[in-house]
């Protein structure tokens, strides 16, 4: 059953987040997937073990808890904007002015004072996920499963923090290893 099947008809991004969008983002992106084709599926899985996760199997387009602006104001090459909220957007619920800034800058939109484009704009919302996977992530693969958690999440989930949801992305990724029919590798945990 694919991912999208699992979420409510009600949910935000049943109708937002496509597979056309998914592919056109990652045309924008060859180096995603790329290495051997066991090496390349194993990405992709890890890739939408980490999306189910963050959007409840792609219903969400925004975070639930919208109260953290997210707003680094050291930061001053991407100086948060007043009035705005960089909360978790998109599929892999992006986060904090500086990712915002640099990802707007880099995928073509303005990060900083409208970060809602990417859970408003489909074209924009998958390049905004792997615009993060590819500058965050992708160096890490090599490293285990585990080591995507810990570049995600991993200073809210691992070290024991939240081991339901560190075992609820192992049980994604492995699933969808299973599904590609590639073994998952070791250090799946974080």
């Amino acid at each position: 059953m694919g991912i999208k099947n699992q979420a409510d008809a009600s949910c935000a991004g049943k109708s937002f987040y496509t597979r056309d969008g998914f592919i056109s983002a990652a045309n924008s992106f060859p180096q995603f997937g790329s290495g051997t084709a066991d090496e390349s599926k194993r990405e992709i899985a890890a890739f939408f073990a980490h999306v189910t996760h963050e959007t409840g199997h792609l219903c969400y387009t925004e975070e639930i808890d919208k109260s953290n602006a997210y707003c680094d104001q050291s930061n001053t090459e991407y100086p948060c904007v007043a009035g705005k909220k960089y909360y978790g957007r998109g599929p892999l619920q992006i986060t904090w002015n500086y990712n915002y800034g640099a990802c707007g800058k880099a995928v073509g939109f303005d990060g900083l004072n409208a970060p809602e484009t990417v859970s408003n704009d489909p074209a924009v919302s998958f390049k905004a996920a792997l615009w993060f996977w590819m500058t965050n992530v992708h160096s890490v693969m090599n490293q285990g499963f585990g080591a995507t958690i810990q570049k995600i999440n991993g200073a809210l989930e691992c070290g024991g923090k939240q081991p339901d949801k560190v075992n609820a992305r192992i049980g994604y990724y492995t699933d969808y290893c299973k599904q590609f029919g590639v073994d998952p590798g070791q250090n799946q945990s974080c």
